[in-house]
């Protein structure tokens, strides 16, 4: 992965539908992607109070899992 690439994958599961969480290597927050066929959609997750979910950022990138 190049440096300066923003989101990274951080989780995946399956193949023909696929899910996976995706974090802004700046703000931490996380997104779930799901594709399945010809469609797809990208979303932030949000934590029980309906604000989104982010990881701690280390040295200005979010961790890798």
């Amino acid at each position: 992965m190049a440096k300066n690439e923003r989101f990274e994958k951080v989780y995946s599961q399956g193949s023909a539908k696929e899910m996976e969480v995706w974090v802004d290597r700046e703000t931490g927050v996380n997104y779930l992607f799901y594709a399945s066929g010809y469609a797809c959609g990208m979303m932030p997750l949000l934590d029980r109070e309906g604000k989104p979910l982010s990881s701690p950022l280390q040295n200005g990138a979010a961790p890798g899992r």
